[in-house]
């Protein structure tokens, strides 16, 4: 109840300060929730629009930038870094793209000090993969073979993945999309905490944060008989000492190039050669499962990946459903893609055409993110409809009220 009685007047009447020791200054008020967000579109916005500015300060930038966000992560400020990211959405897809970089950075990273206060590194990383069965895989039995769980845990530095002195624990479950959208950054934080202390423990340590986030999948209940496509992720941390050069990525642009497509290289025989024992490590009939995986990342890289290849794989379906709904065949239609607004949201459109001309035989919207790098998203979507058989793929700067394609050219993928 508010206290509304008038205070005392005169000299008499002092302030009572509670929990103040005489002499010891006043803790400063915290800014509010929306000043803080602002404070890092503002640092983001000052990074972005001064590429050519003087090295030293733009360093000095980006350090407040982390320093900040650092800060926030071990505040659990989780509101303000969420809040921040989507006022950059709405603000510049530039700065947006850098903040929210950066936030994704720091929440799946964390520098940790040795037993000889040598600086170490963990990280989270995550490995997104597709499952195709029939029925669905049960959670009741994955990884329930202790050798193959190790087995599997020790294979990335076989296959120069990781650094012979990286120490490397997977968590004993698969996620689903559900449990991974629950992980805030202030969780994953803790949970980096956790693994740091465990690979560091020579006893067992607890670790409440890691297991509430092994949640039990959501959905998924198919039919014996039914073909299942079910988006997993596998999570991991990695310890290693900080500066480790292995994972040191030149600067020069030509040998920062070569250092990634040698670790690809690598990604993909490790995939190949890891696929049985995964699937030992996911069915008690591995031989009716097979796996499809996207690249490795860090926690947050690693979500977006999985979540952008469902979506893209949503739209396809789409095409090919308007496609028979069609009775013609694939390679009588053309499809063109332009960048439209619908009902006030930014999307990517795909019209049908048939060869002999005419209104559009029927329109597809894929979503499209505010701060997306439109450039990369229309030559990931007209390469995934070169997969449907069409006629041809073409790119325009848009759509008139009647449908037709406005600078229509046809689309080349690199």
């Amino acid at each position: 109840m508010p206290n509304n009685k008038r205070p005392a007047k005169g000299p008499s009447a002092q302030p009572i300060r509670k929990g103040r020791k005489p002499g010891k200054p006043a803790k400063p008020a915290e800014a509010e929730p929306d000043e803080l967000a602002q404070n890092l579109v503002d640092l983001a916005l000052e990074i972005t629009e001064r590429e050519s500015a003087d090295a030293a300060q733009l360093s000095a930038r980006r350090q407040d930038l982390t320093v900040l966000i650092r800060r926030l992560l071990r505040r659990k400020h989780d509101d303000v870094l969420v809040g921040a990211i989507e006022v950059a959405r709405y603000t510049d897809a530039d700065c947006c793209r850098l903040l929210r970089e950066r936030v994704e950075e720091e929440a799946a990273t964390l520098h940790v000090r040795g037993d000889d206060d040598a600086e170490l590194e963990i990280d989270a990383f995550m490995i997104p993969l597709f499952v195709h069965s029939t029925g669905g895989i049960d959670q009741d039995e994955v990884f329930r073979d202790d050798a193959d769980f190790e087995a599997l845990m020790d294979s990335f530095r076989q296959a120069g993945l990781a650094s012979a002195g990286t120490r490397i624990v997977l968590v004993r479950h698969v996620y689903d999309l559900d449990a991974v959208d629950r992980i805030r950054y202030s969780d994953l934080q803790e949970m980096l905490r956790e693994a740091a202390q465990a690979l560091r423990s020579r006893k067992l340590v607890p670790t409440p944060a890691i297991e509430a986030s092994m949640r039990p999948w959501i959905g998924g209940d198919y039919e014996p008989d039914d073909e299942a496509m079910e988006l997993r992720f596998l999570l991991g941390f990695a310890l290693k000492a900080a500066g480790d050069p292995f994972y040191h990525v030149p600067a020069d642009e030509a040998a920062a190039d070569a250092y990634f497509e040698g670790r690809m290289a690598r990604y993909r025989m490790w995939a190949g050669s890891v696929a049985p024992l995964l699937q030992r490590c996911l069915s008690s009939h591995p031989g009716d499962v097979e796996l499809n995986f996207l690249y490795q990342d860090l926690f947050f890289g690693a979500k977006e990946q999985g979540v952008a290849e469902l979506a893209m794989l949503a739209t396809l379906a789409e095409i090919n459903q308007r496609l028979d709904e069609q009775q013609r065949a694939p390679e009588r239609i053309k499809a063109v893609v332009a960048p439209v607004e619908a009902n006030g949201e930014p999307v990517l459109r795909v019209n049908l055409y048939p060869l002999d001309g005419g209104a559009p035989l029927a329109t597809v919207d894929k979503p499209l993110d505010l701060a997306a790098d439109l450039e990369t998203e229309l030559a990931d979507l007209c390469d995934a409809l070169g997969t449907a058989g069409l006629d041809g793929v073409l790119l325009a700067r848009g759509f008139d009220a009647g449908g037709e394609p406005e600078d229509a050219e046809p689309y080349l993928s690199a």
